[in-house]
């Protein structure tokens, strides 16, 4: 019994792996994709994605743990929108090579909502 309880805890912890390598490469695509699509909200270099997105993914799971509040733009309506605005406008500060206006925060909070609505999974 014990036996079995470790390998499942053993398979978890690698599938919990793969779900957060998952959402750290949707991140960086649905950030891309923001990124063209959005005025004033440019990020430029591979690494800036990718940094940029383990950023909005860290400050994302900190808010929901201390607040329980689900960070998704259209996760908890206004509340989760503007949340969500709020982290993309703060990774900037945190991410060489992004920047973000308060309105490209707003319409990247948009996109990105939308494109959390096509892609699988969850992105913020």
């Amino acid at each position: 019994m014990a036996h079995e309880k470790r390998e499942i805890e053993e398979h978890s912890g690698g599938s919990n792996l793969m779900h957060w390598i998952g959402r750290l490469i949707a991140v960086a695509v649905i950030l891309a994709i923001t990124s063209f699509l959005t005025p004033g909200f440019t990020i430029v270099g591979l690494w800036s994605f990718l940094l940029a997105a383990v950023v909005i993914i860290v400050i994302d799971y900190l808010v929901e743990s201390f607040m329980g509040v689900d960070a998704s733009p259209f996760g908890k309506g206004l509340k989760g929108f503007i949340i969500a605005a709020i982290i993309i406008y703060l990774t900037q500060f945190l991410v060489p090579n992004m920047r973000v206006s308060i309105m490209g925060s707003i319409l990247a909070a948009i996109v990105i909502g939308i494109l959390d609505a096509v892609f699988p999974g969850r992105a913020m």
